[in-house]
């Protein structure tokens, strides 16, 4: 996916530049970058590293001397490398996104076409940070041309672009991705997750909404295109992506997945001693599951964080099915004998899932329950750049209705329907696969109400293939 953070001040920004950004490594795997804006000389002073095997702070942290200036922005992509740098009509900046440019092939020929050409090639590959400013420098003005682009691409765009005149802050057409201002005495923050602020002691000032455009400036926020009204923000990022201190449209991520387990915990009818979260994201459901079933939480796995950081997914398979057993450490002490509900957030390609419950049951679990905070994933996300989804056939559930249909891609909707007898089976193979003693996911009913949105302004897309634009 990625995430971004931007300021600008007063005074000096580096500092609050360079712990905002890694505020949102959890976001991010592949590389990271900032830039920053000099308004003494008028220079811009950029770094970009690959994080495929490192984190952010290392890898900046020994350069931060060089980054002069009082505005900046930086970024953890999951995507390219950026920020890129341009000089053109609309004056010179440099740019980063958030962004899933579905429609890049035929975009590209496009522009080529047209006698433009790409200079950021990465391994051989258009940079789609860099065809993204291109559509946006065909408008005379950059309103115009950020709405160019949004009507150009497929997929989602979000961004911050670094002017000789503030920041720059665009949200996604339909507000699939976040992007927050915080605010506190001479300076102002833009960023993905609002965990970023407390510790920089900003506080929140405003929520971006869908499709506005806004420019901040140290003394204050110039809208320059007012929001609209219709959204479909991704319902992954409370379950996910996001940080458990952050919030989206002013709701909590931690208190999302609380309710989530909360809601299956009074229901659930399964007899265990204990319930678990595996961590990190299926600890605040487990928490929640805990209360609502009137159970002791347990913390039979623990996530092991000195080396190994959540943002750490090596590109390889089978080097990530390594490092998701390397991470987890189970504890013999708070599994052997007992009846244990282990909470989750997802079950993508089931690698993982497969290999902890093995690890459960061979330290002495005397029963393994699995509780999934969504429903099952039945369609890759089109619109948002998860690395987690890159096709239909990566999905556990597809590869098990081609096995029992013949056709990855037959009655889907009956699949993706809970209680249907195809959703049932489908369930119940996984259940088998993984050798549990039960395995029950959420009810799209249950996420929405969880995040506490209008279902109409909620993606849900990877769970019942509905998008409602």
């Amino acid at each position: 996916m990625g995430g971004f953070f931007g300021t600008i001040a007063k005074h000096r920004c580096t500092a609050d530049l360079f712990y905002g950004t890694d505020y949102n490594s959890h976001l991010g795997t592949r590389s990271g970058g900032i830039v920053t804006y000099n308004q003494d000389d008028g220079s811009f002073a950029r770094s970009i590293h690959n994080l495929d095997s490192s984190y952010f702070r290392t890898k900046f942290e020994d350069e931060l001397d060089k980054f002069k200036g009082n505005s900046g922005i930086g970024v953890i992509s999951d995507t390219d490398p950026q920020p890129i740098i341009f000089n053109s009509h609309l004056g010179r900046f440099a740019i980063v996104t958030v962004a899933k440019v579905s429609n890049m092939a035929e975009l590209e020929q496009e522009m080529l076409d047209k006698n433009l050409h790409f200079a950021e090639l990465n391994s051989g590959k258009t940079n789609q940070t860099e065809l993204i400013a291109l559509l946006i420098i065909q408008g005379k003005t950059w309103v115009e041309g950020i709405e160019y682009m949004f009507s150009k691409i497929k997929g989602s765009c979000s961004m911050l672009i670094l002017t000789e005149d503030g920041i720059i802050a665009a949200r996604d057409k339909w507000g699939r991705t976040p992007i927050i201002i915080g605010k506190k005495e001479d300076a102002y923050a833009i960023s993905s997750e609002t965990s970023s602020f407390p510790n920089l002691d900003y506080t929140i000032d405003k929520y971006l909404g869908p499709n506005e455009i806004v420019r901040v400036r140290a003394d204050g926020v110039e809208q320059m295109r007012k929001a609209d009204e219709p959204m479909q923000i991704c319902s992954f990022l409370w379950i996910y992506y996001g940080f458990p201190t952050s919030s989206y449209e002013n709701i909590n991520v931690e208190s999302v997945r609380f309710s989530l387990g909360m809601q299956m915990g009074q229901h659930d009818d399964a007899d265990v001693d204990c319930v678990c979260g595996i961590p990190s994201s299926g600890v605040g459901m487990a928490m929640g599951y805990a209360e609502g079933k009137n159970v002791p939480y347990h913390r039979a796995i623990s996530k092991y964080t000195p080396t190994w950081p959540r943002s750490f997914t090596p590109a390889n398979q089978e080097m990530r099915n390594l490092v998701a057993k390397m991470k987890l450490i189970p504890n013999r002490a708070m599994l052997e004998g007992h009846k244990v509900v282990f909470c989750d957030d997802s079950i993508v390609r089931g690698t993982q899932l497969h290999d902890n419950v093995r690890t459960f049951y061979e330290y002495g679990a005397k029963e393994v329950h699995i509780r999934i905070s969504c429903p099952p994933l039945i369609y890759s996300c089109p619109f948002v750049g998860y690395t987690a989804s890159k096709g239909d056939l990566e999905l556990l559930t597809r590869r098990i209705i081609k096995d029992v249909e013949g056709d990855p891609n037959a009655k889907l909707d009956k699949y993706a329907t809970a209680n249907t007898p195809e959703y049932n089976k489908m369930v119940e193979i996984m259940r088998q696969k993984f050798g549990l003693n039960t395995l029950k996911f959420n009810t799209v009913d249950n996420v929405v109400r969880a995040i506490g949105l209008p279902k109409c302004k909620i993606c849900t897309h990877c769970f019942d293939g509905s998008s409602h634009f």
